[in-house]
């Protein structure tokens, strides 16, 4: 297995390009199921997951065209087969976004179910409790969700808790309904807003994404378009607090500071110097971090795809700083790791309070997720000698090279290729 090894060196500096969300990626892909002509999504990030959805669109039956642009072109109409195999879904969670636009263009699906998580419990009650209310029959056999209809119908559609998937898979189901549907307490964040522009595009009618209130009317079907998926804020975020360890002033380009306000706002908090442009956002920081505490929650608050990267910060920050994780319970895997590089971090449930040291030293590391992973890697632009991070497989589906990226900025770290991966 591939390793990363990493030596801190002090400042970045430098301009980097931020990728294509993989989270808004994913479900357009998926939403090209719905369309009877080919769909071309641009700006897609070369990372695991899409390849992942790619095989899995292919499975279906779906051909593709990659160019060499960062774009996709899916064309649906040589769709055969309906069944989303375990072999695919079981790699990537996000395979459950095929379940609504196979019903809705289709009238059936077979889709395996996801099975368990690293970071906690992600349950697809809410896409099969929404899609039974749009007129869906659902069973669940052999591991399987089987789901049939002649034509969905329209309905209101209260979500018990707020998902982001499972409003993607409903918004899209919605579409092909036939009347209109209201969808409630929905996920309000960005990518759920991308989803809905590509629809658009595709001539759905959509009102209100970005909101809890998303209402959708249906049309008898949808046509070819173009889509360019929207800046990755999570990476952007994650470079933001890499120079904010390390030091020094970098500008991203091509992204969008817009979405990224409770990130940039604690990043603040902690001393760094940010400017804003149209699409670009320059940090400067020359001095060590303060702590700051946080709390995740869904959108427009702070995310929880950015609490391991924050941990990391405030464990070379001046003073205590206390995280609370709402979303996931099984969140702070990383803990345990951190430590072994001399992180002071005590955890009780839901809460971890950290409280910064002068320096962390280099050891060797595992990644337990992709986020974990993520910090991982900014503690080693850190830590004094060397860090060793093992099962990178984890970054590989939400980072763009980025041993390359750093590397730019004028971090130290290198991939170990084909090396054997501690157990």
């Amino acid at each position: 297995m591939d390793q990363l090894l990493l030596r801190g060196n002090g400042p970045l500096r430098g301009e980097l390009r931020i990728s294509g969300a993989k989270n808004a990626a994913l479900p357009c892909l998926a939403a090209t199921l719905l369309a009877r002509e080919p769909v071309r999504i641009r700006n897609i990030p070369h990372l695991r997951d899409i390849t992942t959805t790619l095989e899995l669109l292919s499975t279906l039956g779906a051909r593709i065209l990659v160019d060499g642009q960062l774009g996709i072109e899916v064309d649906p109409r040589t769709v055969h087969s309906l069944v989303a195999p375990y072999e695919l879904v079981k790699t990537m969670r996000a395979s459950i976004l095929v379940l609504g636009p196979l019903v809705a263009r289709f009238g059936a699906a077979e889709v395996s179910l996801p099975g368990g998580c690293a970071i906690g419990s992600r349950p697809v009650n809410l896409h099969l409790a929404g899609l039974q209310a749009l007129g869906a029959e659902i069973a669940l056999e052999d591991g399987f969700v089987k789901a049939r209809a002649k034509r969905l119908q329209g309905a209101r559609i209260v979500m018990d808790m707020v998902s982001v998937t499972g409003t993607e898979n409903l918004l899209m189901a919605a579409t092909l309904a036939e009347g209109y549907t209201t969808i409630e307490n929905a996920a309000c964040e960005p990518e759920v807003v991308d989803l809905a522009k590509c629809l658009t595009a595709m001539g759905a009618r959509i009102a209100g994404a970005g909101s809890s209130v998303i209402e959708i009317e249906g049309v008898a079907e949808l046509h070819g378009a173009e889509h360019s998926v929207l800046p990755d804020r999570i990476e952007t975020g994650t470079y933001l607090v890499a120079t904010a360890m390390a030091s020094g002033d970098v500008t991203l380009k091509r992204t969008d500071p817009r979405i990224l306000d409770a990130v940039m706002a604690k990043l603040r908090e902690a001393g760094a110097r940010i400017d804003e442009g149209e699409n670009s956002i320059r940090i400067r920081m020359d001095r060590r971090p303060r702590a700051v505490d946080l709390r995740t929650a869904p959108y427009p608050a702070f995310p929880t795809d950015m609490q391991a990267q924050f941990m990391a910060m405030n464990c070379i920050a001046e003073g205590r700083g206390v995280l609370t994780e709402t979303i996931f319970e099984n969140r702070f895997m990383h803990v345990s790791e951190l430590q072994r590089l001399g992180a002071d971090i005590s955890t009780d449930g839901k809460i971890a309070v950290v409280r910064g040291v002068p320096r962390l030293r280099g050891a060797p590391v595992m990644a337990t997720d992709l986020r974990a992973s993520a910090s991982l890697v900014l503690a080693g632009l850190v830590a004094e000698g060397e860090t060793r991070i093992h099962r990178i497989y984890h970054l590989d589906r939400g980072y763009e090279v980025i041993e390359e990226k750093l590397s730019a900025l004028g971090a130290d770290i290198r991939r170990i290729s084909g090396e054997r991966s501690v157990a």
